[in-house]
C-alpha cells in the first residue's frame, strides 16, 4: 500500500491553496500589529508634546506672570521649535505607518486566490518565507536578509520586527536589562493585559546583579522603588530573592545559588523571545517545525517502519524517520490503495485486480500490458507471467 498522489489539476490546486491560507494567521497579524503599534507611539508623542505646548502657552498668559517683550519673544519661539519638532516626528511616523500599511497591502495581495496565476511559482515564495522565518529565529540575521533581498519579497517577511528584538536579544546577552525594561515600557499595556512576568523577572535579575556586586545599600533601594509594587501578586519570588541579601552571591545554598547562575540570563532571553512572539500572535516554534511536523505525522503509520516499506515513502528514509520519532502515527479512517504501477487511485473507477501470486494492482495498468503483450501479464515484483483471464477483481469496502 503506498500513499494517494495529491489531487491535480487547477480546480484541485485552487482548493488546496484556500486550505493552506487558514494557516496564514501570522503572515497577516504581525505587519497589522506593528503598524499599530507605530499609531500608538505617534499618539503619544502628539499627546505629549500638543501638552506641554498647551501648558507653556497658558503660562505665558498667566495673570501673575509679568513678561518683558524679550521674554515673551524668547517663550513663544521656543514654543514653535517644539511645534517645529513635532511636526518632523509626525512627518517622520507618517512615513512609518505609510511602509507599514503597504506591507500589509502587499501581504493581502500576494494571499489573494483569486489572482494568483502561478500556483507553483506561490508555492515556491511561501517555502522561502519558511525558510526566512526559521532563519530570523536562529538568529542568521544577515542570511535571512539576503534570501529576502534575492528573492524580491521584503514586504512578505517580517526583518524589520525581529531586528527590533535583536536589539533586546544581544543586550540581555551581554547582561544588560535597559533596552529589555524600555520594550516593556513600550508595551505595558499589552503586557498587562496578558498579565506577563517578564518586567517583573528583569527587576529581580537587576537587583540579584546589584546583590552580586555587594551593593546592598543601593540593592535595598532599588528593592523598594521596583519590586516592592509587585508584592501583592508575586510576594513568594519576592522574598526568596530578598533573602539573598543574607546568603550573598557566593553561597553554597542551592535555593539562592541557582539565582546568580549565568544561565538566568539564558532564561530572561527565552522569555523574551516568547512574550515577543505572543505580542505579535505568532507560533512559538519556527513554521518550518510546524509545517515538517504536520507532514510527517500526516504520513507516518506503522507500515512506514517495517522492512519492506517501499522506498517511495519518505519515511522509508532513516533522517526522516529519526524526526518523525516523537510524533503521533497518522489517523486513517479509511485505507486507501495506489497502484504500484501507474501511481494512481486504485477506486470504483479503476478497481484493483489480483494476481495469482497475490499481489494486487489496478485494472488501467494491467489491460494495457494485457493489450501489449496479447494477454499476458507479468508481475513487476516477482517476473511470474500469467494471463490475463486468470485475474480476480478485488473489492474494496
Amino acid at each position: 500500500m503506498e500513499m494517494e498522489s495529491l489531487p491535480n489539476g487547477p480546480g484541485a490546486a485552487a482548493s488546496k491553496l484556500t486550505e493552506s491560507l487558514k494557516l496564514e494567521h501570522q503572515f497577516l497579524r504581525v505587519p497589522f500589529e506593528h503598524l499599530k503599534k507605530s499609531m500608538r507611539a505617534n499618539h503619544r508623542i502628539v499627546d505629549k508634546e500638543m501638552n506641554a505646548v498647551i501648558s507653556g502657552v497658558a503660562d505665558a498668559v498667566a495673570p501673575d506672570r509679568d513678561m518683558s517683550k524679550e521674554e515673551a519673544v524668547h517663550h513663544l519661539t521656543c514654543l514653535v521649535s517644539k511645534l517645529q519638532g513635532l511636526k518632523r516626528k509626525l512627518e517622520e511616523g507618517t512615513r512609518t505607518e505609510h511602509l507599514q500599511a503597504q506591507k500589509c497591502r502587499a501581504r493581502l495581495d500576494h494571499l489573494d486566490v483569486a489572482e494568483i496565476e502561478n500556483h507553483s511559482e506561490w508555492n515556491s515564495m511561501r517555502l522561502k518565507r519558511i525558510l526566512v522565518d526559521y532563519m530570523l529565529r536562529l538568529s542568521y540575521y544577515d542570511t535571512a536578509m539576503k534570501l529576502a533581498e534575492t528573492s524580491n519579497m521584503q514586504d512578505l517577511v517580517d526583518i524589520e520586527v525581529f531586528l527590533d528584538a535583536k536589539k533586546v536579544i544581544d543586550a540581555l546577552q551581554n547582561k544588560e536589562v535597559a533596552p529589555a525594561l524600555a520594550w516593556c515600557a513600550e508595551n505595558k499595556s499589552r503586557l498587562r493585559k496578558s498579565k506577563s512576568k517578564f518586567e517583573f523577572q528583569l527587576r529581580l535579575q537587576e537587583f540579584i546583579e546589584l546583590v552580586r556586586a555587594d551593593n546592598n545599600l543601593r540593592a535595598i533601594t532599588y528593592a523598594r522603588k521596583y519590586l516592592a509594587p509587585w508584592g501583592a501578586t508575586h510576594m513568594k519570588e519576592l522574598q526568596r530573592v530578598i533573602a539573598t541579601l543574607a546568603f550573598k552571591g557566593n553561597t553554597e545554598c542551592a535555593t539562592y545559588k541557582v539565582l546568580f547562575e549565568p544561565k538566568q540570563w539564558d532564561y530572561l532571553v527565552e522569555q523574551f523571545k516568547h512574550e515577543f512572539c505572543r505580542l505579535y500572535g505568532m507560533t512559538l516554534e519556527p513554521l518550518l517545525n510546524i509545517y515538517l511536523q504536520a507532514g510527517l505525522s500526516a504520513l507516518k503509520t506503522p507500515l512506514c517502519y517495517e522492512d519492506d516499506c517501499t522506498k517511495e515513502d519518505p519515511l522509508s528514509q532513516e533522517s526522516f524517520r529519526k524526526l518523525a520519532l516523537p510524533l503521533p502515527f497518522s489517523k486513517q479512517h479509511h485505507s486507501k490503495l495506489v497502484c504500484y504501477i501507474t501511481k494512481e487511485l486504485m477506486d470504483f473507477d479503476n478497481p484493483p485486480l489480483v494476481l495469482p501470486n497475490g499481489y494486487v494492482y489496478s485494472t488501467k495498468a494491467l489491460e494495457e500490458m494485457a493489450k501489449k503483450n496479447d494477454g499476458k501479464i507479468t508481475c513487476p515484483r516477482t517476473g511470474l507471467v500469467f494471463n490475463y483471464t486468470e485475474l480476480v477483481k478485488a473489492y474494496i469496502s
